[in-house]
């Protein structure tokens, strides 16, 4: 009874072993993934695609490295030409090539994002706001995204890193860069102020020089006479003083 017992329990341990091995032999791959081989912990040259796939069990492991298109945000601080310090904002949407996946976790593992990618951002983003003034770089903003993203796809494409999508966001200087920005502004609009209003004064003295101009060009002996016979209230003014006596009869001859 012993033996059967113990025959029993040992073709069962048997089975469960075979069932877990059976299993152990299939692997799943989802869709946005690629399955890296390794034999002994070493990466083969050969790679799975999504779906259910086969490997030698308790010999083989299947790496999966995500081939989706990931997002990766950090903040970064350079130095412009003219040595102002400038923080950003940075948001990078990448993806892995499905071809390079396997060199990829050969050489560099599953860190790439901390180990490749956002050391390759903050360099780019050092060396290419280093080619701008500060105030340049609040002006071209696209020129300085432009310059960015090519200097990372130059570092990471090596890699099989790919990058979809580049976002500079939220330049910020110091404090005291920011003030006399600010000053700078207000003295130009007052400057522009006082000279939108010396012209204005210019235009108005201009007018009232020639408003003068033509009426004394109006004004003839004919139209002063006119002028004085029409308020003239019937009484010959006259003016004594000394031996002479002003009459304006010989006006109105």
């Amino acid at each position: 009874m012993d033996k059967k017992i113990r025959k029993i329990l040992i073709l069962g341990a048997l089975a469960i072993f075979g069932i877990i091995l059976l299993f152990s032999c299939f692997t799943t791959v989802k869709s946005g993934e690629v399955g890296l081989r390794m034999r002994f912990g070493k990466i083969t040259d050969t790679s799975m695609s999504e779906g259910v796939n086969l490997k030698i069990p308790l010999v083989e492991k299947i790496a999966k490295i995500n081939i989706k298109v990931q997002k990766s945000e950090l903040n970064s601080e350079a130095s412009t030409k003219d040595l102002q310090i400038v923080n950003t904002t940075v948001a990078v949407n990448y993806r892995i090539s499905a071809e390079s996946a396997s060199t990829l976790y050969r050489e560099v593992g599953d860190t790439y994002e901390e180990t490749v990618l956002q050391p390759a951002i903050k360099e780019s983003i050092k060396s290419a706001i280093a080619q701008y003034n500060a105030e340049e770089i609040t002006v071209n903003r696209t020129a300085v995204s432009l310059s960015c993203l090519k200097a990372i796809q130059d570092k990471v494409q090596k890699y099989g890193i790919i990058i979809e999508d580049f976002n500079l966001t939220d330049f910020n200087f110091t404090e005291e860069y920011t003030k006399a920005i600010e000053a700078k502004q207000v003295a130009e609009q007052n400057l522009e102020k006082s000279k939108l209003e010396a012209e204005k004064k210019i235009v108005d003295a201009e007018a009232t020089k020639k408003a003068n101009d033509l009426l004394q060009k109006s004004l003839t002996k004919e139209l002063i006479m006119k002028e004085f016979i029409d308020k003239w209230d019937g009484v010959m003014p006259k003016v004594t003083g000394s031996d002479n006596i002003f009459d304006i009869s010989s006006l109105i001859q």
